[in-house]
């Protein structure tokens, strides 16, 4: 009897052979359509070959044009500058090396004017709040920052946590959410994010040009919304949330994006996208800082390390999908040719699902949620077809070897 497999995950476990991923990886969705039962979902296609969809598109960037690629963008950036000194696009971030390498890079070498956007961490670290401070104050930037009620982010951040084993929720709608909302706001029709999702494993053909998908950045009717797997209406009727402290979370109208001229492009289409690389040129350009020690959880020290809670959000990942924040790190190095398999698969034996102590209690207190609550909650989102408790302890059945 096959044990059954939670969210719609595939039920055989397979691993992709150039990289350590698994067909468990979940590709991105809209948020604001996250239900517990994670219905239509999507998970890391793993070819018949044995190689998944982000390898391969590993191996597409390398025989892109990409001089004709940076020529494009020349093009789509003089049709939207401005000689007025207005703003001529937006790059909304938190100030980590990807928002850093965009925003730079777009007003010093290309000459734009970018105006820059943050809808900040929940609970900032404190040398992810100098690398935001850094951003602006080095690098040379306007920012316009948006704080939710801090009392609602707090509820619904709890709320995702005991229905969506999801800590990290609200700040992901926040922050994809924010900027056609300021775009829109200071007459902006030009919107860049960094790198497309394909770089991790969503469907190829969602690299097929530089336009950011309308469906993950709008919404037809209020009441279609989901937050913290629960419909918008039920937050309101049964949690005493109002609409309008519910709204900074959910996407623009599709009738008040139609009014305006606004566009969302990925950077990572025009230019070759290099997470390491972004590190360097933000350490250069802005006075960036990689953490004082080792993400738990991993073997690095510069990736998502501005929000405390970012580490416990990787956690939640090992235990839904039985993929740690080593396996998304490692992936994307081998990917980049600065590790070998081997080496990758040695780096997710030993930190893979390692517990995120450091800021553990300080978030529960935060959120006031007891440590045994949360990992009883851990244990009720583990997949039986990947989980098994046995010798006391929980143990993955399938692991990369």
């Amino acid at each position: 009897m096959k044990n059954r497999a939670l969210y719609g995950l595939p039920e055989e476990v397979l691993f992709c052979k150039k990289c350590v991923i698994s067909n468990q990886r979940p590709a991105s969705i809209p948020e604001f359509k996250h239900k517990k039962n994670r219905e239509d979902a999507k998970y890391m296609h793993i070819d018949n070959d044995g190689v998944c969809d982000a390898c391969k598109h590993a191996e597409e960037k390398k025989i892109i044009d990409w001089k004709k690629r940076e020529e494009e963008l020349l093009k789509l950036l003089d049709k939207y500058r401005k000689n007025d000194g207005s703003y001529d696009c937006l790059v909304p971030g938190s100030g980590g090396k990807d928002s850093i390498f965009q925003s730079h890079i777009l007003k010093y070498k290309y000459g734009m004017n970018p105006l820059t956007c943050t809808w900040p961490p929940i609970l900032y670290t404190d040398y992810g709040y100098q690398n935001f401070k850094n951003w602006i104050d080095i690098g040379g930037f306007d920012n316009v920052t948006f704080r939710p009620n801090g009392m609602v982010q707090k509820q619904l951040t709890k709320l995702s946590i005991e229905n969506l084993l999801h800590p990290f929720q609200t700040f992901i709608l926040g922050q994809k959410n924010l900027a056609p909302k300021i775009a829109k706001q200071y007459g902006i029709d030009l919107v860049f994010y960094g790198e497309n999702e394909a770089e991790y494993g969503n469907p190829l053909a969602d690299n097929s040009n530089s336009l950011r998908d309308k469906s993950y950045y709008t919404m037809n009717n209020f009441n279609d919304m989901w937050i913290a797997g629960l419909p918008v209406q039920e937050l309101i009727e049964n949690y005493n949330i109002s609409k309008k402290d519910l709204m900074p979370y959910l996407p623009i109208s599709s009738e008040e994006l139609s009014s305006t001229n606004i566009q969302i492009h990925y950077l990572g289409y025009y230019l070759k996208w290099v997470p390491q690389e972004a590190y360097y040129y933000a350490v250069e350009n802005s006075g960036f800082k990689a953490r004082p020690f080792r993400s738990q959880g991993t073997y690095g020290k510069y990736q998502s390390i501005d929000d405390k809670i970012d580490d416990l959000h990787w956690y939640t990942t090992y235990i839904k999908f039985g993929l740690g924040r080593a396996s998304y790190d490692a992936s994307q190095e081998i990917r980049n040719n600065h590790i070998d398999r081997e080496e990758a698969i040695a780096l997710v034996n030993k930190f893979d699902g390692e517990f995120p102590e450091k800021y553990f209690k300080e978030t529960m207190d935060y959120l006031d949620i007891s440590e045994d609550d949360f990992h009883r909650l851990c244990n009720e989102f583990r997949s039986p077809h990947l989980w098994k408790f046995a010798d006391g302890e929980w143990k993955l059945r399938k692991t990369i070897k």
